[in-house]
């Protein structure tokens, strides 16, 4: 079982930039998709990023294309998550997920596929 453990969330204001990082451990991240997932206080958690295995095919939600970067090291078992230009709608708690992957080549963008999560950072943009 692999656990994760998030960081990097912070109280920031529009325009600025956080890189947010997602240890794991217990196993190695090369056979999991990864996600960064977000949830605004009353809203549902959606998806804002996904990334395959190898690293090399990634899934950005729209309203992050452009600003925000997911990347990993398989070495170092990270994920992580560059966001620049931030709004204040980009506020909410931010999740690392795991989806165990035959193929390292797939992006999981289906939630119920996320099986492992970690505990969530908060990220806050003041206008």
């Amino acid at each position: 079982q692999v656990q994760l453990v998030e960081s990097g969330g912070g109280l920031v204001q529009a325009g600025d930039s956080l890189r947010l990082s997602c240890a794991a451990s217990g196993r190695t991240l090369k056979n999991y998709g990864m996600g960064w997932f977000r949830q605004a206080p009353g809203k549902e958690r959606d998806l804002v990023a996904a990334i395959s295995g190898s690293g090399e095919a990634t899934y950005y939600t729209d309203s992050v294309k452009g600003r925000f970067t997911i990347s990993r090291d398989n070495a170092k078992n990270t994920v992580d998550l560059q966001m620049n230009s931030l709004n204040p709608e980009d506020t909410a708690v931010y999740y690392c997920a795991a989806s165990f992957v035959i193929r390292s080549s797939t992006v999981v963008v289906t939630t119920e596929q996320y099986d492992t999560w970690g505990q969530g950072t908060q990220v806050t943009v003041s206008s």
